[in-house]
């Protein structure tokens, strides 16, 4: 099965399901702190070390795995509140995911929907 990740026209990716081969890099980022604790948008606390993401379109629940295209590195996330509201980034990441891909700040990253 193709899917097709949400995201701007150059940036598109095409991924088979359960694959983490992509033909364009994403750029991710990864937030935390300010938001420990509070509700994600799913009604889940939202905990900056869990391995949880945010994206714009996709389901709730739906498991992405994501590889940091500096350290090849993945980890598999579950989405759980939306975003990111800058312009250009694909998913923001939990701090404990983004720490397990070895990402600090903003880089790039290929996305695999798992389901």
């Amino acid at each position: 099965m193709l899917l097709r990740l949400p995201a701007r026209a150059a940036l598109a990716c095409f991924v088979l399901a359960g694959s983490a081969s992509c033909a364009h890099a994403e750029v991710a980022s990864w937030y935390g702190p300010g938001f420990h604790g509070r509700l994600a948008a799913d009604g889940s606390r939202f905990d900056q070390d869990a391995l949880t993401a945010a994206h714009k379109t996709l389901p709730f629940g739906t498991r992405v795995r994501v590889t940091c295209a500096a350290t090849g590195r993945s980890v598999v996330v579950r989405i759980t509140d939306r975003g990111p509201f800058i312009a250009g980034r694909a998913i923001d990441l939990s701090r404990g995911a983004a720490r397990a891909i070895g990402l600090s700040g903003v880089g790039r990253v290929h996305l695999a929907i798992l389901g």
